[in-house]
Parts: structure tokens; C-alpha cells; sequence
């Protein structure tokens, strides 16, 4: 149990690190200085399996802002999933939250889509849509993150998540705004300032 509970400590400290070195947030830029190329494309032209395997089309969030997050349960960061609960839950009419569970950060979501969904509910009363577990960075990345990172597809960010609950703001109109750091919560007034722009 020691061992255990020195392991985890170790993860939160290396993660709290490891994003207090990384930038906040990132911004689209001004339409002048974002990229400009022929092949972009929009989030909603995506279909990704939910945690229970079934295909759902990004299509359907249409007309909402929409929030990604690359989620994990054993990670100093896993409490946001109450926060972020929460805000789904106050602002669902006009906002929806996705969330990604990924392995690629020190092996912080090591469950089967069962575990998962266990874990989600039982700690947390997750009701926001969550979908099967994905790569967020490397040669396996799943197709949404390489939208995400790529600027040849979204138009300007190149950004991949550093680390467990970064966040990835998309506006009503399926195009990407916004990146924000692990420590970003809804409360936060950078966030809040980009939920408000229109």
C-alpha cells in the first residue's frame, strides 16, 4: 500500500511539474495570420466510438460550443472531472464536454472502457459523452486529436495535449479557438473570457 501511494504521489507531483512549465492557453489567431490552406476542415466531420462502442457523429453537436478533454482517473488532475461535470450539467444547452480517455501520460488511465465508465460514475456522476480510450499524441494519434494538433486541418493550432485534462474549445460552427493547459478549470477566467467571445 506504501509503494502504492508513494507511486501515485509521484505521478501528481511529476504532473503538476511537468504543466506549470507548459503555457496556459493558445489562442486562434487573427483570420490575417492564421494559416491558410485548402484541406481544412471541420470537427464535425468526424464519427468516434462512445465508451460502450457505439459510433456517434460530432455532427450532432452542431450549434453548441463544444469542450475536449483527454481524461484519465489516476491522475492529480482526475478531481476536474467534478468541475467539468458540473459546468456540463449548468450549461448544456449551449455547451457540450467530450471526453477522451488516454493512457499516454505515465499510464494514468490504465482501464477497460468498463473500468472506466465504473470509475466516471461511481466517483464523479459523470453524464457528459465519454468515448473510447485513444492515443492524443504519437504515430497512433486517433483522427480527432490529429485535427486537433494539425494546422493543415483546423487552420492554426499544432498544439498536442501535455499532459492528462488539457482542453481543446471548438465554436458553434465546428472550428477550433482555443487550447488550454492541464490547470485550466471553468472557473478560470481565461476560460470563461473564450466562452464568451463570440
Amino acid at each position: 500500500m506504501k509503494i502504492l501511494n508513494l507511486t501515485l504521489l509521484m505521478a501528481i507531483a511529476w504532473s503538476m511539474l511537468h504543466c506549470s512549465n507548459s503555457s496556459q492557453i493558445t489562442s486562434r489567431p487573427m483570420e490575417s495570420t492564421a494559416v491558410n490552406v485548402s484541406n481544412k476542415t471541420s470537427f464535425y466531420d468526424f464519427t468516434v466510438n462512445s465508451l460502450s462502442g457505439d459510433p456517434v457523429s460530432l455532427a450532432q453537436y452542431r450549434g453548441k460550443k463544444i469542450i475536449v478533454l483527454n481524461v484519465a482517473s489516476r491522475c492529480g488532475y482526475t478531481p476536474q472531472y467534478a468541475q467539468w461535470e458540473q459546468f456540463y450539467r449548468e450549461n448544456k444547452d449551449q455547451v457540450v464536454v467530450l471526453g477522451f480517455p488516454c493512457n499516454d501520460f505515465m499510464g494514468q488511465e490504465p482501464g477497460s472502457a468498463a473500468d472506466i465508465a465504473e470509475f466516471c460514475q461511481k466517483n464523479y456522476g459523470v453524464t457528459f459523452p465519454m468515448f473510447e480510450k485513444v492515443h492524443v499524441k504519437g504515430k497512433d494519434k486517433a483522427p480527432v486529436y490529429q485535427w486537433l494538433t494539425d494546422p493543415a486541418q483546423n487552420g492554426w493550432n499544432s498544439q498536442e495535449p501535455s499532459w492528462n485534462f488539457c482542453k481543446y474549445l471548438i465554436n458553434e460552427k465546428g472550428e477550433l479557438t482555443h487550447f488550454f493547459a492541464s490547470k485550466v478549470t471553468p472557473s478560470s477566467e481565461d476560460f470563461i473570457q473564450a466562452m464568451a467571445a463570440k
